[in-house]
């Protein structure tokens, strides 16, 4: 007997897997509210925003359903430990319920494995404590594949709810298929038990469908719009 067919993905089910980032440097507060808009009108997971911009954020999405993230030592993961836990605890006093960090790469390329771990536990523990999500972005363009896999074995011990492929700041060429290829190694190496997050160059419906393939549960995306509408195109009877 064959096996019976994968359900349709909804709108939903495509909506609630992306984050919109509202992160560049240069934007204007008029502008982080259009990006707050857009993650209000699609329906989408999650809206990511600078941390000086949480408390009009959280006030903007009251009542949406869409969460509001934030970003600590962001995008490089240089800071020190206590002022990351720091920033991690004033957002989530903020209203903030997602929180999106980067692993220390200076630390992981040395090889201070413990420390990178000691940290993220306590950043998790925070989180955690704070009915919040942490997800820690590897930049993985930096690290060798041991690294990445040694990584995925850090932030499954610490507690950290997403894995994260990259920022957007990390260094090029970082494709689709780099992407899709770490996303492949990550799942294999995490289970079920941290989910998994890809950013950077996820620009189309067909890129978000194919990630989703490899195992992932999030994207993060400049491209809400024009994916989303695609979407509602293609899903049309």
């Amino acid at each position: 007997m064959a096996a019976p067919a994968e359900p349709r993905l909804s709108y939903e089910d495509v909506a609630r897997m992306i984050e919109h980032p509202v992160l560049r440097p240069e934007l204007s507060e008029e502008e982080v509210r259009t990006g707050c808009e857009i993650a209000r009108h699609y329906r989408i997971a999650a809206v990511t925003v600078r941390a000086s911009d949480a408390d009009l954020a959280v006030e903007w999405m009251r009542s949406s359903g869409v969460a509001v993230a934030s970003v600590v030592s962001y995008p490089h993961g240089s800071s020190t430990t206590s002022v990351k836990l720091y920033e991690t605890r004033d957002l989530l006093r903020r209203g903030v319920t997602e929180v999106d960090t980067v692993i220390n790469l200076g630390k992981m390329i040395s090889r201070q494995f413990q420390y990178v771990e000691t940290e993220l536990q306590q950043m998790a523990a925070a989180c955690h404590e704070g009915g919040a999500i942490l997800k820690v972005a590897f930049e993985n363009g930096y690290l060798t594949e041991d690294l990445k896999t040694i990584a995925c074995k850090i932030v499954k011990r610490a507690g950290a709810h997403y894995a994260r492929t990259s920022t957007p700041f990390g260094p090029p060429p970082y494709s689709l298929a780099h992407i899709t290829k770490d996303v492949t190694l990550m799942k294999r190496l995490l289970g079920d038990s941290v989910k998994i997050k890809a950013s950077g160059g996820v620009r189309t419906i067909a890129d978000v469908l194919a990630l989703r393939e490899a195992g992932c549960a999030r994207v993060g995306t400049i491209a809400t719009v024009a994916i989303l509408e695609a979407w509602k195109a293609q899903i049309k009877p």
